[in-house]
């Protein structure tokens, strides 16, 4: 259900990092090759990243298939950026249909992803849902799993809660509301990156000092791509990153 990717690095066009590489998120769109759950992402796209100077994202979303969008690949060849949090979406089923539904979702500095799906949605996730506030709740951007995921989350932040933490507490709580979720998170605010590899595939290549990229599976060949193990959150920069278990009990 979904592919996804985020880059922190020296800006490059987006085209670079979402069209050019042999098994681009373009080509994963039709083809991907380690997704565990659907064949094709065609169910809406898009991208979002940081201009210099200016911490509040930009957003680019279309309802349909990225293939299909004549527009992209001109945005993708203008528009450059250091750092950016792109995905093709899988729709899951139940779930609202539309751009509103594709990720990234956003508020002020933050992007956010989510590759994956609530087991027994909505009635399983009822009770985390009733103790988001209430406007929380009236805010969501569509009617549909990634949107509640991202309430939460955010909401886990406004809170004062590292994003780290903060994603590691959303896959828990989700986790044991609906048990064999599959919640792969990404989350940005162009600075630093958390991820969460939980129930999908989840790889990372790091040049240190130069560039991390965070991605649903690898893009080419680079020998120096790893895998995230499943159950484990990822934080990091293009200094470093940090794998750390999640609970064991909501993987």
């Amino acid at each position: 259900m979904c592919r996804h990717l985020a880059r922190l690095g020296p800006a490059r066009p987006l085209g670079d990092v979402l069209l050019a590489p042999p098994h681009s998120l373009h080509r994963q769109s039709w083809a991907p090759r380690r997704q565990q759950h659907g064949t094709v992402n065609a169910d809406g796209f898009g991208v979002g990243w940081y201009a210099d100077g200016d911490p509040v994202p930009a957003r680019y979303r279309r309802a349909g298939p990225i293939w299909a969008d004549g527009f992209f690949p001109d945005l993708c060849r203008v528009v450059r950026s250091s750092a950016v949090l792109a995905a093709v979406r899988d729709a899951t089923t139940g779930c609202a249909e539309g751009e509103p539904a594709a990720a990234p979702f956003t508020k002020g500095r933050w992007l956010f992803s989510h590759n994956g799906a609530l087991a027994g949605w909505p009635a399983s996730v009822a009770q985390v849902a009733g103790a988001l506030p209430p406007q929380e709740l009236l805010s969501l951007e569509a009617r549909c799993d990634s949107a509640l995921a991202w309430a939460l989350v955010l909401h886990l932040l406004r809170a004062g809660t590292g994003p780290g933490h903060a994603l590691a507490e959303a896959a828990a709580q989700l986790g044991t509301a609906a048990p064999g979720s599959r919640l792969n998170f990404l989350l940005t605010d162009g600075r630093t990156l958390a991820a969460t590899a939980c129930g999908d595939t989840l790889w990372y290549l790091l040049e240190p000092g130069s560039s991390l990229t965070v991605a649903s599976e690898p893009h080419d060949a680079h020998p120096d791509w790893r895998p995230v193990p499943d159950a484990h959150l990822l934080t990091g920069d293009p200094g470093g990153i940090e794998l750390t278990a999640l609970k064991e009990s909501h993987a």
